[in-house]
């Protein structure tokens, strides 16, 4: 910083300097004026170029105080390795500025000198926390999918370690007219057993005691995860399970599939969705929504006529997503792309809690004690109990027919 001191030197001896001369050039202009009555245009062209300099001069030792003012307090508050980069850096960069080597060289008239001080605290050469960035408040959470079977299928609840129930698999009705003194006929109903066990679905976290200590938010960001994380794959296994070891039977793999009672001219989404509610109906089981992925949906919504006009009318969306009288549920789900499922969710379908999501906080698993960390646990018993699959229909969209629509 020394070389920088002595460029202030040279600008406050330049401005004694300019003070004297343009004093004595003052009092000569008005022993000029007082004799003539009036100023020569040589003396008031040399008294106006002396007063610009000295108005420059003054502007430079100005704008140089109060850089090295700013940077001296800055300095003061850092510690002790850090100040010294820092004003070894900013001293390189006042020294190397241009402006300032012409100004110092040569006064120019007019002329105001600007020292880029603060580029030098906010570049890359300046010490790691030397300045302190903005925190914004929060944590930005990663965007999550949206999950909802459990809105469509009948809640229930548990204490026992699987589910056991009693299902009609048929029924022959012989019923009929019988003369007097004639047998009557048998009809017949035929039963089955059905047991589905309860899972359970977990996972763990490790984290250091002091980080969730210092920062209260991080540990209910982590318990919001955690359990986000085991509704997703819940939701996973009560669409797609297949049932084998611990898994779940879903109902994706139980449900029919979709067969229409007969074609439909320029046949598209809309048409397929309305002939798997028919098929749901004919096996006595209304339905009770859809379930399809998002592209498909904007498919159908965005279908139109002949003539341009949207078949749906709902572009300002100012009812739920609906179709034929049923809700629809869109979903990201990526196995559902080009695909649909469509049944009685609220008659045919089940699910049972045996203990609800929960989270649990240890530091007595492994070394966590020693280490300081603790061990924190989430998880979840439930069973599904899929009572009807046929009232179920899953299926693929056709391919649109062209001129067709969706």
């Amino acid at each position: 910083m020394s070389e920088v001191n002595e460029i202030l030197k040279k600008v406050s001896a330049s401005i004694e300097e300019a003070t004297g001369k343009f004093n004595a050039k003052a009092e000569e202009a008005l022993k000029e004026a007082q004799k003539t009555g009036k100023l020569s245009a040589e003396t008031k062209e040399t008294v106006d170029k002396m007063a610009s300099e000295f108005n420059a001069l003054k502007e430079a030792e100005k704008t140089l105080k109060a850089a090295l003012g700013e940077l001296e307090q800055q300095v003061a508050q850092m510690p002790l390795a850090n100040a010294a980069k820092v004003v070894e850096t900013v001293g390189q960069t006042v020294i190397s500025s241009e402006a300032l080597k012409a100004f110092a060289a040569s006064v120019e008239g007019g002329k105001r000198v600007s020292v880029p001080v603060n580029a030098a605290l906010i570049s890359t050469d300046v010490a790691t926390g030397v300045v302190e960035p903005q925190r914004l408040p929060g944590i930005d959470t990663a965007p999550k999918q949206r999950l909802f079977i459990r809105d469509l299928i009948a809640p229930g609840r548990t204490a026992a370690p699987a589910i056991f129930w009693v299902q009609q698999t048929g029924f022959t009705n012989a019923a009929k007219v019988v003369p007097e003194g004639t047998t009557k006929p048998y009809s017949d109903i035929q039963f089955a057993t059905q047991i589905t066990p309860v899972t359970t679905i977990a996972h763990m976290f490790k984290a250091s005691k002091q980080i969730l200590d210092d920062f209260a938010q991080l540990q209910s960001t982590i318990d919001a995860e955690m359990r986000y994380g085991l509704k997703y794959v819940e939701e996973q296994e009560i669409l797609f399970g297949d049932g084998t070891g611990a898994h779940l039977k879903g109902i994706v793999p139980q449900a029919s599939a979709f067969s229409a009672a007969f074609e439909v001219e320029k046949q598209n989404g809309i048409d397929v969705l309305r002939l798997a509610m028919l098929q749901a109906q004919l096996a006595r089981f209304p339905a009770s929504g859809h379930v399809l992925h998002f592209i498909d949906w904007a498919k159908i919504e965005l279908t139109k006529d002949s003539l341009g006009r949207y078949i749906l009318a709902n572009p300002a969306a100012l009812s739920g997503p609906t179709l034929w009288g049923l809700p629809v549920v869109a979903t990201e789900t990526a196995a559902f792309q080009g695909k649909f499922l469509t049944g009685a969710f609220n008659a045919a379908a089940q699910l049972f809690d045996r203990e609800d999501a929960n989270v649990v906080i240890s530091t007595e698993n492994a070394d966590d004690f020693e280490k300081n960390m603790i061990s924190i646990r989430c998880e979840e018993r439930l069973a599904l109990a899929v009572k009807r699959p046929e009232a179920f229909i899953y299926g693929a969209f056709t391919a649109p027919v062209a001129g067709g629509g969706a």
